[in-house]
């Protein structure tokens, strides 16, 4: 692998930020970003991503080559959780590894905003409907999850109540926003992008450097957690993307897509949720362990994923479509 690939994206301001997120904690800097900004950031990145992808979904039209990917990512959604789920039982009980399962199922969307931003600085193109395949994996991993905890523990008090399973799935804050402004973005179209560009395009970048920072921040905290999770679940936490983004590698090159959406095909594949599968589990199966399903996910996979995992899964792709 050229390791300069890993060099240009670790270079990446947004990239450099995190890292000084996490350096102020480990020097025990009084740097904090006050609780309410962290999650404008976010509502303003998801916002952004949805409503620029919606305009372009509606300039590509729902094609063959979109449809197949927009199946592909839900089949991978539902896969992901399923296998992982057996994978987890070797060591951990029912409740904790339907929800690590749930979690690695389901998509961190910083970790696909920043691997299009690192496509953004390498030049390569990427379509903008690959969102729609983000808003399509948000949810089914959590339902999967839910079912399994059903389908393999035994405990006649334990109801599920699907209510509020599906209010958590599809209409936790990042799901309905992402979804909602990729609708808008396919009603207003181009005459929209035009309106809404210097705020939806030219604040991004800078939107997205300042939200790693506080994600560099949170990571750092998160590291202690990681010794209640033990030597399989952190090997768990690098191993599993990898392998889920083989596999999303794969699919991809079968079903023809081009090399920046392979990538971000392959992120989603391999990144695990941190924010709304977590806000889910609970809820619905309050049995399960917070620091193990949380910490495995932003301490580890997302650190992972936005410094080494991206431009692996880049060289991945150049050998294989070589």
């Amino acid at each position: 692998m050229d390791g300069s690939l890993i060099i240009s994206n670790i270079l990446n301001p947004p990239i450099l930020f995190f890292f000084l997120g996490m350096t102020a904690v480990l020097v025990k800097s009084d740097l904090e970003i006050p609780p309410p900004v962290p999650k404008l950031l976010s509502l303003y990145l998801l916002f952004a991503i949805g409503f620029k992808g919606g305009v372009e979904l509606i300039k590509s039209g729902i094609t063959q080559e979109v449809a197949l990917t927009l199946l592909a990512a839900m089949l991978m959604a539902c896969f992901v959780p399923i296998y992982t789920f057996f994978i987890l039982k070797l060591k951990l009980d029912n409740y904790d590894a339907a929800a690590i399962a749930a979690t690695y199922g389901s998509i961190s969307a910083v970790t696909f905003i920043t691997a299009s931003a690192f496509l953004t600085e390498l030049g390569i193109a990427f379509d903008g409907y690959m969102v729609a395949a983000l808003a399509l994996m948000e949810s089914p991993a959590i339902i999967v999850g839910l079912i399994l905890v059903n389908l393999f523990t035994v405990d006649e008090k334990r109801e599920l109540a699907w209510s509020e399973v599906l209010k958590e799935a599809f209409l936790n804050s990042s799901v309905f926003l992402l979804v909602g402004s990729l609708l808008i973005g396919l009603l207003s179209g181009e005459h929209g992008w035009k309106v809404m560009e210097p705020f939806a395009q030219g604040l991004f970048y800078g939107m997205l450097t300042f939200f790693l920072l506080d994600m560099g921040l949170v990571a750092a905290r998160r590291i202690k957690d990681l010794q209640k999770t033990g030597v399989f679940l952190i090997s768990f936490a690098i191993l599993i993307p990898i392998l889920n983004a083989g596999i999303g590698l794969l699919i991809a090159k079968l079903i023809g897509m081009p090399q920046g959406n392979a990538l971000l095909f392959a992120v989603l594949c391999a990144s695990a949720s941190y924010i709304a599968v977590p806000a889910a589990i609970r809820i619905t199966v309050p049995e399960a362990n917070p620091s193990l399903y949380v910490s495995t996910a932003l301490a580890v996979t997302f650190p992972f994923n936005i410094i080494v995992g991206i431009p692996l899964y880049l060289y991945g792709i150049e050998l294989l479509w070589r």
